[in-house]
């Protein structure tokens, strides 16, 4: 695993990020910030990303809880569980979902991404999971210049009543936008991919919306009770047609 790990100067502090290259071959590569899903920053991520750097992208992995200080990777199988585990997870997704802060945060990312003589281009590409997934798409409206590509898988909470919902802010996206939610999936039920749609062909942005069967919430993660290999396997090579298509079109 081709893994560095940097801290990158914000408004708030320091972020820890994890930065991967191709296993193979120099650089200049296509950057894409990958946006963490709520159980933190684990093994199961860094094997995401380097395999997704390994498709020809240098990979950015923000720990979106930085603002919380350290702390030690979570057990997958155990967050799911009721207690005091699932209840200090719950307090840091909180911490990090705040969407103005993400949208700072994301202009430091970019600004690092700036400095990297090894990058391609200044065309972004992200990739979110979980609470990550409308991270994305809230980034990718408040730098529409910079993302030139958006995904979200079993991305929750897009389309809602509160005033920095994603979907609010979907007329300010150029990027090609994919989204990919389940059936079984109870953050992203029918109404609210209804909601989504209607936003993103009012707004004119080019994207693909589906629901795969079969799957749950937070299925392409492969230490959680809910992972799915199949369904996570199709998710790795549509992200790489996906990102291939923009990034190296």
């Amino acid at each position: 695993m081709s893994r560095a790990d940097v801290e990158i100067k914000t408004k708030d502090g320091s972020c820890r990020t994890a930065v991967f290259r191709p296993a193979f071959g120099a650089g200049p590569w296509p950057p894409v910030i990958f946006y963490m899903d709520g159980v933190a920053i684990r093994p199961t991520l860094y094997d995401m990303c380097q395999r997704l750097a390994d498709f020809g992208y240098l990979v950015l992995l923000p720990d979106m809880f930085y603002r919380i200080g350290a702390y030690e990777p979570f057990d997958g199988k155990a967050v799911f569980t009721v207690g005091v585990v699932g209840d200090k997870l719950m307090s840091m997704v909180r911490s990090a979902t705040n969407k103005k802060l993400a949208t700072e945060d994301t202009g430091s990312f970019l600004a690092y991404l700036d400095s990297l003589p090894e990058v391609k281009g200044k065309k972004v590409g992200a990739t979110g999971y979980c609470m990550g997934g409308g991270l994305v798409l809230t980034v990718a409206a408040a730098y529409p210049d910079r993302f030139a590509a958006a995904a979200s898988f079993h991305g929750g909470g897009l389309a809602t009543d509160e005033p920095d919902s994603p979907h609010r802010n979907f007329d300010k996206i150029k990027a090609h936008v994919l989204i990919i939610g389940a059936d079984k999936d109870q953050h992203y039920l029918p109404e609210q991919e209804a909601r989504v749609k209607a936003a993103l062909d009012a707004a004119d942005v080019e994207y693909r919306a589906e629901i795969w069967p079969g799957a749950l919430h937070g299925w392409t993660m492969a230490d959680l009770p809910v992972y799915n290999h199949e369904a996570a396997e199709r998710h790795f090579d549509e992200l790489r047609n996906f990102l291939g298509a923009v990034l190296n079109g």
